[in-house]
């Protein structure tokens, strides 16, 4: 079904921008596991409104409360349903949107295909509906964190997968080719407003989009994700491929508009020659000198990092006046109103990291049903 994600571990949020609650119900994940509302929370606050400055000021707490699936502690193998109420809802602002639309929103399209829509805040439409996929996606880190008895990782390591995702790009403002190739820190990324561990680039970021802001305008940016302890083996042949699912999870997300693993665009400038990642041996394993691959050959992992950037346009919503149409198709006016995010990029980072592991835990669960290996 469409509000439905992944095969063995599968989730399927629910719930609109400004209607009473937002949630997920979580299926397939593994009896036994030690879960506490805490191990969600920590995550849904590096999500929720209201965290910094140049974000929107919605005021959200955004309190996770577990309804199933844990007794005592422990996952008990059935549905775990998981809900956030929502608090702060202002849907008189989103009035003037019930007869407009927005530019480059949906409201033309869920108009269209269904007929009716929520206009509240775009409703089902709205950012708002990642809560769900954060939460249960600190399930399937958790799980990932925890995982052993997966093949091994090239460089030897068994589960302690980690997966971090950072800002690389606001606007035409981005980092230094080459200052990131340490794998960054999760306090690196959490130092800034913006989630960029480079923090000379970050200051730039961050003054660009209250520039920008002051304007009532919007820019957009770009997020790459790495992922360390990856084992080999993750991934199907032809159409489950291991890039081509996490290509799914990242431009189902709101505002993106591009994917890319490895060297990505950038490989279609280079010769074979050039790209081709050699095999060598290394602490005797197979390795690859380079990782221009991202991580992945033939669709299947290959125990290096995985490496992939996402691209996300400018927030939709901005407060100049546009030139739009109402649902009579006569030619009006609109100036968006609400409360918006300058730049969606910074409260996107652990919705990327998020939607990585749902995809990591589902491959991982059906490599382990296929091959028999799979333990925590």
């Amino acid at each position: 079904m469409p509000n439905s994600f992944g095969k063995i571990f599968q989730i399927t949020t629910w719930g609109e921008s400004h209607g009473l609650a937002i949630g997920v119900v979580v299926d397939g994940c593994p009896p036994g596991l030690s879960l506490a509302a805490e191990d969600i929370q920590a995550e849904l606050d590096r999500r929720r409104p209201g965290q910094s400055d140049i974000v929107t000021p919605r005021k959200e707490e955004d309190r996770v409360e577990i309804l199933s699936g844990v007794f005592e502690g422990r996952t008990t193998g059935t549905p775990i349903s998981m809900m956030v109420r929502n608090a702060d809802q202002r849907p008189g602002a989103y009035d003037e949107m019930r007869d407009k639309f927005r530019p480059s929103h949906a409201d033309y399209t869920y108009q269209a295909k269904f007929g009716l829509r929520d206009h509240r805040g775009g409703g089902r439409s709205s950012a708002r509906e990642t809560v769900g996929r954060v939460a249960a996606g600190a399930i399937a880190k958790k799980i990932l964190s925890l995982a052993v008895g997966a093949p091994k990782s090239a460089t030897g390591s068994v589960g302690g997968l980690e997966i971090r995702a950072y800002l690389t790009q606001v606007h035409d403002i981005a980092v230094p080719m080459g200052v990131l190739e340490a794998f960054p820190t999760l306090a690196e990324v959490e130092a800034t407003a913006v989630r960029c561990p480079h923090l000379p680039t970050a200051e730039k970021m961050i003054e660009r989009i209250k520039a920008v802001r002051s304007e009532g305008d919007s820019v957009g940016g770009v997020i790459e994700c790495r992922v360390r302890g990856v084992p080999v083996g993750l991934g199907e042949p032809v159409f489950d491929r291991l890039e081509a699912d996490l290509a799914k999870a990242m431009l189902s997300l709101p505002a993106t508009k591009g994917f890319e693993l490895g060297s990505g665009f950038a490989g279609a400038r280079m010769r074979g020659s050039e790209h081709n990642d050699v095999f060598e041996a290394r602490d005797g394993r197979v390795r690859t000198a380079t990782n221009r691959s991202g991580g992945t050959q033939g669709g299947i992992s290959n125990g290096e990092e995985i490496v992939f950037r996402v691209a996300f346009k400018p927030t939709a919503t901005i407060l100049q006046r546009q030139a739009t149409v109402d649902v009579s198709g006569v030619a009006t006016e609109l100036i968006g109103r609400g409360r918006h995010d300058p730049c969606v990029v910074p409260r996107a980072v652990p919705i990327v990291e998020a939607m990585a592991a749902l995809v990591l835990v589902d491959h991982w669960m059906r490599h382990a049903a296929q091959n028999k290996t799979f333990t925590f």
